[in-house]
């Protein structure tokens, strides 16, 4: 694999989204995710090329794995991937796939797509951080508004608010896409269950920090995070 690049700024990332040209992109996926992904890996994860090894690292799962473009433009920004790669995006023989894989995308912890499996796996690793007695590392998942109809989703819910997971930090990207919504909106349903949670501008770049870096105080966290409904 070729050399990957130093570290690119945000504006580049529509130029590193338009190398990829593969079909089945699913844009409006990638599009509502871009901002947050950028401030995660810019501002808020403790991980880089250099420490995909550590054990201490954080760690990040896109349960929203079929819409992966702006992951790898982020990726590829902060030097864990080459630029080069992303205009092989979903050819045959190509690292990027339609769907993320941890075997072959440097970075990528886990193999996303399946939707409702994201924040389950979030969860056990999590619980598996503090059954090893790990207190730095965090664990950071994406989910989509639309996903979070998913049985599986309440389930995890209901238990790390229940065992008080917080390294957890659950962001689900609200662009109005869900079949049945939830009484009271997205953040009173992880609130219910005992998270911290809040609603923030998804394209607001200082509001995203400010609750990503906020204290969760013995509890996990969750950030809504909405954008323009998808079209």
């Amino acid at each position: 694999m070729p050399t990957p690049t130093p570290s690119l700024p945000y504006g580049e990332l529509g130029r590193l989204l338009s190398r990829m040209t593969g079909a089945e992109k699913h844009a409006p996926s990638a599009t509502s995710t871009l901002d947050v992904l950028w401030v995660l890996y810019d501002q808020v994860l403790r991980v880089s090329p250099a420490t995909l090894g550590d054990p201490d690292r954080d760690r990040f799962v896109l349960s929203k794995g079929h819409g992966p473009m702006a992951y790898y433009a982020v990726l590829a920004a902060k030097g864990f991937l080459p630029l080069q790669e992303l205009g092989r995006f979903g050819a045959y023989d190509s690292l990027l796939g339609h769907h993320p894989d941890r075997v072959l995308v440097p970075g990528v912890e886990v193999g996303s797509g399946s939707l409702g499996h994201g924040l389950p796996i979030a969860v056990g690793m999590a619980l598996g951080l503090r059954i090893q007695g790990r207190t730095r590392p965090r664990v950071a998942v994406l989910l989509g508004d639309a996903e979070m109809d998913e049985g599986s989703n309440h389930e995890a819910i209901a238990v790390a608010g229940r065992m008080g997971l917080d390294a957890l930090t659950a962001i689900v990207i609200d662009n109005q896409s869900a079949s049945l919504g939830w009484p009271g909106g997205l953040a009173n349903r992880f609130a219910s269950e005992g998270w911290h949670a809040e609603t923030v501008n998804g394209r607001d770049h200082a509001a995203l920090a400010r609750a990503l870096n906020s204290p969760r105080e013995g509890r996990p966290q969750a950030v809504i995070a909405t954008v323009e409904p998808k079209g």
